[in-house]
């Protein structure tokens, strides 16, 4: 489905009845991470996946990306769905963008999940990377952030266990556009830290790690389970950071415990 959010058209999943859940994916992906989560809980309740602006099959402006876009779209698509509130789980980038969400949207957060991803902003070489990487997607395209997100998004020996995850997450990495991976770039780069501030974010929480993520380590899931003032935290065993595929039945079941609790 489309809408129009903020003068950009974004694509959404919306299936199933009951709590809302707002799933938001991370970079450089799209809404497509989520299918075995929409197909394995939208019997008991209704799962909505945005693809962000500029990524999977939403439109992809020239400008205009940051974390307060981000969540801002996510707030316009939330009016548009007629949802006062929902559970939103962000992976990754996503995170992020829910760290956002409940600075200046916090009485439309019921429930937070925080999947694979940190609290902390980037040091000085973390943001020349993003800037060194931004600029080389505009030059050459954007396959040289698709082969560098590739070598860290799944668990050692993952890809050779189930080749076919690798090659639809390379396909949809492949797919994407270079206006969107270089904003997305930037937006991460300039975000805050959040981690002195998470003691503020008093609502029902879900931390969900990675045991074996290479691209955000699982500490950093311990320290925001820590921090946050009621939060549960589950360690998915055999998995990488794109967890929601490697293990998903894991994370459904995960899921589905926290949001019952609603």
């Amino acid at each position: 489905m489309k809408v129009a959010v903020n003068g950009v058209s974004l694509h959404y999943e919306d299936e199933g009845a009951g709590t809302p859940l707002l799933l938001i994916h991370g970079f450089p992906l799209a809404s497509n991470i989520w299918k075995r989560q929409i197909e394995g809980l939208k019997k008991d309740f209704r799962v909505i996946a945005p693809d962000l602006r500029g990524f999977g099959r939403s439109e992809a402006p020239s400008a205009g990306y940051s974390m307060d876009s981000y969540s801002d779209d996510v707030a316009g698509l939330m009016d548009h769905l007629g949802l006062r509130s929902a559970v939103v789980c962000g992976m990754s980038m996503g995170g992020y963008v829910l760290l956002n969400l409940l600075d200046r949207y916090r009485e439309r957060i019921k429930g937070a999940c925080f999947m694979v991803t940190r609290c902390g902003a980037d040091d000085a070489d973390g943001k020349a990377r993003r800037t060194a990487l931004a600029e080389e997607v505009m030059r050459s395209g954007v396959d040289v952030a698709a082969e560098a997100f590739a070598r860290i998004l799944f668990a050692p020996g993952a890809v050779e266990r189930t080749p076919e995850i690798a090659a639809e997450i390379a396909d949809l990495m492949l797919g994407m556009n270079r206006d969107g991976l270089a904003g997305g770039l930037v937006a991460m780069r300039e975000r805050p830290d959040y981690c002195g501030r998470l003691s503020g974010f008093r609502l029902p929480a879900l931390v969900i790690g990675g045991a074996q993520d290479q691209a955000i380590p699982v500490e950093e899931s311990r320290i925001l389970a820590r921090l946050l003032p009621d939060a549960s935290l589950v360690i998915i065993p055999d998995s990488g950071h794109m967890v929601m595929m490697e293990q998903p039945e894991a994370v459904n079941s995960a899921l589905a415990g926290f949001l019952r609790t609603f």
